[in-house]
């Protein structure tokens, strides 16, 4: 079981503000799980728009942080070293259910477990929740670029 800081995560993902919505990895275990908490605060630049009277992340971001969760453990599993160059897309998403608005404020706790891998395609199951309150599940899929 390893972390990663904000500042680690970069050298694994090439994802960056304002689209780099994993803030601290707490662990991780090569092929199997990961934890990993996105920090919602009030100035994320989504909030101006999605909803101006009720600021709600939008549920499409909330896949986006389990996947680059998700990518961050492919990556971490797989061994790549710091400043690679190889990139894993979002390949599908499915059986994604929301249970739970996110607002400013809000820690959103990303948990991801591997279902399965094969020839550079990876499952998981990702769950985001606040607290002990699940958000959102998901089934999702990445691959490996060319």
């Amino acid at each position: 079981m390893s972390k990663m800081e904000n500042r680690e995560i970069k050298k694994y993902i090439p994802h960056r503000y304002p689209f780099l919505l994993v803030d601290r990895v707490l662990s991780y275990e090569a092929n199997q799980s990961l934890i990993a908490i996105k920090n919602v605060t009030a100035n994320e630049p989504y909030f101006q728009g999605h909803f101006p009277v009720r600021p709600v992340m939008p549920g499409v971001l909330i896949i986006e942080a389990l996947a680059q969760a998700a990518g961050i453990l492919t990556v971490k599993s797989v061994g790549l070293p710091e400043y690679h160059e190889d990139i894993y897309f979002f390949a599908g998403v499915d059986n994604v259910r929301f249970k739970r608005v996110v607002e400013p404020g809000d820690q959103l706790i990303l948990d991801i477990k591997v279902l399965k891998t094969r020839h550079g395609l990876w499952k998981f199951l990702g769950t985001a929740s606040v607290g002990d309150e699940i958000a959102c599940t998901a089934e999702i899929m990445t691959i490996k670029g060319s």
